[in-house]
């Protein structure tokens, strides 16, 4: 590599910060460290990060609120990694679904947690280069629909929002920021499902399939998503972003149910 990966762990708990820190900066990581979301705005607004370690409880703004918070900020690309003290899937399930890209549950041993940064990155870095199209949109226009990421709303011609479930929603932004290009299903597993990809090595196939249900697309004959035969994916459709959110109004009352 030509530098040396930066992480910085958010956590309140100064003794998790220190031994973490050390242990990873031992390995060749380069560590910051910052004990809540003031700090951690402060940091990110001033350095370079590669990833972000963030704790889910925390007093103020809690983890899962900065993660919602990077991943709809122009720090968006960073990846994230969220602790949890407990063992319950609720926060997990709800930590992935705002965007974190895995997560770990206290207390872990710091070679785990080590293994996992890396394949976090190592995951990030195998798309291609990124068009940046969507990178400052907040709404975003393909064929008949619109895409608001600030609400991840999905919204038909006639204004009507069609819900997305969080590996829904991770599909289909991956897709847009990387339009005309071909994925292969690794990539879009590891990317959408992070740890668990490992164990449906099919599954990307059927959140396609319920993708392109979403955007009413013929998967006979698709305009959006298309097969390319033993590589992956593609999005084929054009993507330009929406200058005015007036033009395709969102009507919650309209919302479809499924």
């Amino acid at each position: 590599m030509d530098q040396t990966d930066h992480v910085l762990i958010v956590d309140d708990d100064r003794e998790i910060r220190d031994l973490v820190s050390g242990y990873l900066g031992k390995n060749g990581l380069r560590v910051s460290v910052a004990a809540d979301g003031r700090q951690m705005r402060a940091f990110l607004d001033t350095g370079r990060v590669d990833l972000v370690v963030l704790d889910i409880m925390m007093p103020g703004d809690d983890g899962l609120v900065l993660c919602r918070e990077l991943r709809v900020g122009k720090h968006r690309a960073i990846p994230v990694l969220m602790l949890t003290a407990r063992s319950d899937e609720t926060d997990r399930i709800v930590g992935l679904e705002m965007g974190a890209d895995d997560y770990l549950v206290k207390p872990f041993a710091a070679r785990e947690l080590l293994a996992r940064i890396k394949a976090v990155l190592r995951r990030t870095r195998m798309l291609p280069p990124n068009l940046q199209v969507t990178e400052a949109a907040r709404l975003l226009a393909f064929g008949a629909w619109r895409l608001d990421t600030t609400t991840r709303h999905l919204i038909d011609g006639s204004g009507t929002v069609v819900p997305l479930s969080g590996a829904e929603y991770r599909l289909l932004r991956v897709l847009l920021d990387h339009p005309q290009r071909v994925l292969s299903r690794d990539q879009l597993l590891n990317l959408t499902q992070g740890r668990e990809a490992e164990l449906f090595d099919r599954s990307i196939d059927l959140l396609v399939s319920r993708l392109r249900q979403r955007l009413r697309d013929d998967a006979r004959e698709p305009a959006y998503i298309k097969t390319v035969r033993s590589e992956g994916y593609v999005f084929a459709m054009p993507i330009a972003i929406a200058q005015a959110r007036d033009e395709w109004p969102i009507d919650p009352a309209r919302a479809q149910e499924g």
